[in-house]
């Protein structure tokens, strides 16, 4: 029985005598940091859209990381009112929650750690455009169990946070102000190829969506039904990917039958090797 006994006043010494509990405290931190979560999420996105372009990333990242200290300050002045802490009650707690979330929410616990590897890791951030899967969007909300992308088609994709433990993430760029774009054509192989490469450079030379900080590139792979060219090339806004892409399209396709190419059907498109955005932008 005095074991017994012992046991009890351990087990309840973990919690602190109800009248000790201040929840108005409780109240005032919960409320608190909710109203500066609102805040930071209503305001940072509008300092993005309307302040400097360079910081608009910058903003639109702080979002959950702010989010995030947030929670964390609440939870630790939360739990001395709550808990009595000492190092042998905070070991109990700790097993105990750590037994609780990897029997019961052992997804959620894998979808809320790698959010938290994620912000830190800065894997993605709010604003850059990112593929995961067959899914290519821009990241709208990074929270603590998954982000939100909005496609080229303005859907709204949710996606787990867990799903960094399993699939390759493609940035594609990774807290810039512009990404690479590629525009691609299939020629016969009967024409000049070093005419066809400087009228496809002219091309993108002469798009208004151009950042002409940035090269543009002509690359040319040669393969059995004929040429491959690839026109990389940065826009000046990156949200203008899109517009870009088919502008050089465009405006390419009476370029190269002027300069006596001729575009040609690949049967197996699959096979033809690419990279960066061209699945999510070709042809566009």
């Amino acid at each position: 029985m005095a074991s017994l006994d012992t046991g009890d006043v351990k087990a309840s010494s973990l919690i602190n005598d109800i009248s000790d509990i201040s929840f108005t405290k409780i109240f005032i931190i919960i409320v608190s940091v909710w109203f500066l979560i609102f805040v930071s999420r209503k305001v940072l996105p509008v300092l993005a859209k309307h302040g400097p372009s360079r910081l608009r990333l910058y903003f639109l990242a702080a979002v959950p990381f702010i989010r995030l200290c947030l929670l964390a300050a609440s939870v630790l002045m939360i739990i001395p009112i709550i808990f009595n802490i000492t190092l042998q009650n905070f070991l109990v707690i700790a097993g105990a929650v750590s037994v609780a979330i990897g029997f019961a929410f052992k997804d959620l616990a894998s979808s809320l750690i790698a959010g938290v590897v994620a912000i830190f890791e800065r894997t993605y951030r709010p604003g850059d455009w990112v593929r995961i899967g067959d899914d290519y969007g821009e990241v709208q909300q990074v929270g603590l169990r998954a982000i939100t992308l909005r496609t080229a088609d303005d859907d709204i994709i949710t996606i787990a946070h867990d799903r960094i433990w399993s699939n390759n993430i493609g940035n594609s760029n990774d807290g810039q102000q512009t990404l690479m774009c590629v525009a691609n054509f299939y020629l016969d192989a009967a024409h000049d190829a070093s005419t066809m490469r400087g009228v496809l450079h002219d091309i993108a030379l002469t798009s208004a969506y151009l950042d002409y900080a940035r090269p543009v590139l002509v690359i040319l792979e040669e393969a059995p039904w004929g040429s491959h060219y690839k026109l990389k090339a940065y826009p000046f806004d990156m949200r203008d990917q899109f517009e870009f892409v088919s502008d050089l399209v465009v405006r390419a396709k009476p370029a190269i039958r002027e300069a006596g190419g001729r575009e040609v059907q690949v049967p197996a498109i699959g096979q033809v090797s690419g990279g960066g955005n061209e699945l999510a932008l070709e042809g566009r």
